[in-house]
């Protein structure tokens, strides 16, 4: 996919144009989201009572590396995802880990780079690997694992043939998406017929970042999963909402990773153009979303707890959106230096939420959006 086209109607939206133009074309929220209580709805049990004892936790950001996807990944010079290390893999310390963490089910799903580093053909062949492997593994372990298909992007047609397989026959519970594809991100209207099928199956999408070439982005001396993954995952939102893709797909189910990145922190931004002179600017051959289109699609989208279990992030979630819309994640084996005990893996969670909310945040929220996974996974 070629990453630098000038902006005209119908053309993608890249990487480097988005930066240049992000003042203008993705600026703030709706001033509804200023009267959401952030307490709104928060069950009355006490922050003292306990967790269960038995695994109840749904893990809906974990990722997988397949033997010979993760060989592929080394042998192309991917020797860190995002400036982490490539990890090992396997299902038997996947079980452990979620032993020892009260972890019920793990949703598994590929993180960057996808499988797009393959050339296409290759690319193509990988992806089924890949959730072919996932498939398998839910139903060698049937109330341990799910799955989110990878798709190969370097084609809209072949993506679409494996939406159809991996959802359709290998009844996969939904697809892991990247920020961006080779500089065209999600909003980008080469999408259209794959963001059609996926409204089609009501599909549950989980939007994961993409590292930026170096050569498009400051020269920092900290790795992209620090910063950069969050910055890309707010690209990528405010995408799908400028680009009118929300509006026009309204079934699908969008999770942000790491707790929707900026979004929640520059929610009132991405609306002023809608309230502004700014609004002025906007592309023609692209609709203006109001303020209140704006933010209804930022209370749509759901947020996972990925390394972002503190107040800091979790209470600028529940201004913008309901509890209902935030989900548990432990970016497994990502997370695995930082979790390499046992017991609660995100007590500050605690910080924010009683045990009667995060019993919904770490496993109702998520079994209510997956009713594949809810028909095996064992009751508490």
């Amino acid at each position: 996919m070629a990453s630098e086209r000038t902006e005209s109607p119908g053309t993608l939206v890249n990487r480097r144009a988005l930066l240049r133009t992000t003042a203008v074309a993705a600026a703030g929220a709706g001033a509804l989201l200023a009267d959401t209580p952030v307490a709104a709805g928060l069950p009355s049990r006490q922050q003292s009572d306990p967790l269960p004892s038995a695994p109840y936790r749904i893990d809906l950001h974990a990722h997988f590396l397949p033997p010979d996807y993760r060989a592929a990944l080394l042998s192309h010079g991917h020797l860190t995802i995002g400036g982490y290390p490539t990890p090992q893999w396997s299902p038997e310390a996947t079980l452990d880990f979620m032993g020892r963490y009260g972890i019920a089910a793990q949703v598994l799903s590929v993180s960057d780079p996808g499988v797009d580093f393959l050339p296409p053909a290759e690319a193509i062949e990988m992806a089924r690997y890949c959730n072919t492997y996932a498939a398998d593994l839910f139903r060698t372990h049937r109330e341990r694992f799910g799955g989110l298909a990878v798709l190969p992007m370097h084609d809209v047609g072949a993506a679409l043939a494996e939406v159809e397989h991996a959802l359709d026959h290998l009844r996969l519970d939904g697809v892991v998406l990247l920020s961006a594809y080779n500089g065209a991100y999600l909003g980008d209207p080469r999408f259209e017929p794959l963001m059609r099928a996926l409204d089609a199956r009501s599909a549950y999408v989980f939007v994961h970042p993409a590292a930026i070439p170096d050569d498009a982005k400051p020269s920092l001396p900290l790795p992209d999963f620090l910063e950069e993954f969050t910055f890309d995952t707010t690209r990528a939102a405010s995408l799908l909402i400028a680009g009118g893709t929300l509006a026009r797909y309204p079934n699908i189910r969008f999770q942000l990773a790491h707790a929707g990145g900026t979004v929640p922190f520059l929610a009132y931004r991405l609306g002023i153009v809608s309230r502004t002179p700014i609004g002025e600017k906007w592309p023609d051959a692209v609709p203006r979303p109001s303020a209140l289109d704006v933010s209804r699609h930022i209370r749509g989208f759901f947020y996972d707890t990925a390394l972002s279990p503190a107040p800091s992030a979790m209470r600028s979630v529940l201004a913008v959106t309901e509890l209902d819309h935030i989900v548990f994640g432990s970016d497994w084996p990502f997370s695995a230096l930082a979790l390499s005990g046992s017991g609660d893996p995100q007590p500050e969670l605690s910080e924010t939420f009683d045990v009667s909310a995060r019993i919904r945040i770490e496993r109702d929220n998520s079994l209510r959006e997956l009713p594949r996974l809810a028909s095996v996974v064992a009751p508490l």
